[in-house]
């Protein structure tokens, strides 16, 4: 088969070692990595063949800088790795596959409300999608009484900022928590707070927007995979364990016909395209990321360059569905820390 040049954006995304390793390792074809990302400390750079800094994904100046390495490099296909990344590269989408490149990002609509952590959970609540009783808000007094609504202080409650990524800026209000406890023997980022911790930080009125829901409880799970359309072509549930400065280190892959189906409408709501990952706590889903995430490798089951070909016309939606039956409920996962060295800046 003929070579393929590939860029990764935010190639210092902890996910970026296990997934170049294994577009490389596809086991048909050589493929050229070009990776960028906003920092120069990154581990692509080392990894990929060609690496590029580019301004942050929010900048402006975002999409123009990945067409502009896209023509420079003779990129066939981007595909993206961090939801900061995803509006900018849905705008130039256009304007790539005009010149021959593939970009594996859904509608801007879709970003947008994907993005949108209030309206994606309005849209999912409004599909039958089971999510957390949530509120917009935006300044103190909203704030508190919010999380009053939803049973503080009787009951603990959450909030993160209405546009975010992963656990940023996701807190814990809880009264009953052993602050002294968590404080003296905890990693720092763990301490849940109070409600008046938060509310004076909070300007009177306007500031960020804030979703506040009921804190989810019970294991989290994952459905990962690849959709068309708003169907999921190719996927599989799994678990996300063993959590570590909010990343999860350790997967097993699921045999969950009922956690698939609740990807399914979620995947269908916003209608998904490419690579997608819907995440739940208990029974709850509280995230839903248009992109690659962390995946549980199999060396016959290998979903980024399976994404990469059939975004790429190069495999069919029926072939791709065909593979669910190689899906192994054995398979594990373990993440962890490794580094590269060099001398320089």
């Amino acid at each position: 088969m003929s070579p393929l040049t590939v860029l990764v954006t935010a190639a210092g995304a902890p996910g970026t070692a296990a997934l170049l390793r294994a577009l490389r390792e596809n086991g048909e074809r050589e493929l050229r990595l070009v990776g960028c990302d906003m920092s120069e400390r990154s581990v692509g750079r080392f990894l990929c063949d060609t690496f590029a800094v580019v301004p942050p994904g929010a900048d402006p100046g975002f999409p123009g800088a990945v067409v502009d390495l896209c023509a420079r490099e003779g990129v066939d296909a981007v595909i993206p790795q961090s939801s900061h990344d995803l509006a900018g590269l849905a705008a130039a989408r256009g304007e790539l596959e005009s010149a021959g490149v593939a970009a594996l990002v859904s509608s801007p609509e879709t970003v947008r409300r994907a993005n949108d952590k209030a309206e994606c959970y309005r849209l999912l609540d409004e599909a039958g999608v089971p999510v957390p009783a949530f509120r917009r808000v935006r300044g103190r007094d909203a704030f508190v009484a919010a999380a009053a609504e939803l049973g503080y202080p009787g009951q603990p409650v959450c909030f993160k900022p209405v546009a975010s990524s992963g656990s940023r800026g996701y807190r814990v209000l809880d009264p009953t928590v052993d602050r002294a406890h968590q404080l003296l023997r905890e990693r720092p980022g763990s301490l849940a707070l109070r409600r008046e911790d938060v509310a004076e930080l909070l300007p009177e009125e306007g500031g960020d927007e804030l979703l506040v829901m009921e804190l989810a409880r019970g294991g989290e799970r994952t459905v990962d995979g690849i959709a068309k359309a708003g169907r999921i072509l190719l996927g599989h549930p799994k678990t996300r364990e063993a959590m570590r400065a909010g990343l999860a280190m350790y997967f097993r892959t699921l045999d969950d016909p009922e956690l698939l189906a609740v990807g399914e409408r979620a995947v269908r709501t916003l209608a998904i395209e490419h690579f997608f990952n819907v995440q739940l706590v208990g029974d709850l889903v509280i995230e839903v990321n248009p992109r690659i995430s962390t995946i549980v490798y199999q060396e016959d089951l290998n979903l980024p360059y399976l994404g990469l070909k059939h975004a790429l016309g190069e495999i069919s939606k029926e072939e791709l569905a065909a593979l669910h039956s190689r899906v192994r409920t054995s398979r594990r996962a373990l993440r962890y820390f490794d580094q590269v060295e060099w001398d320089g800046d």
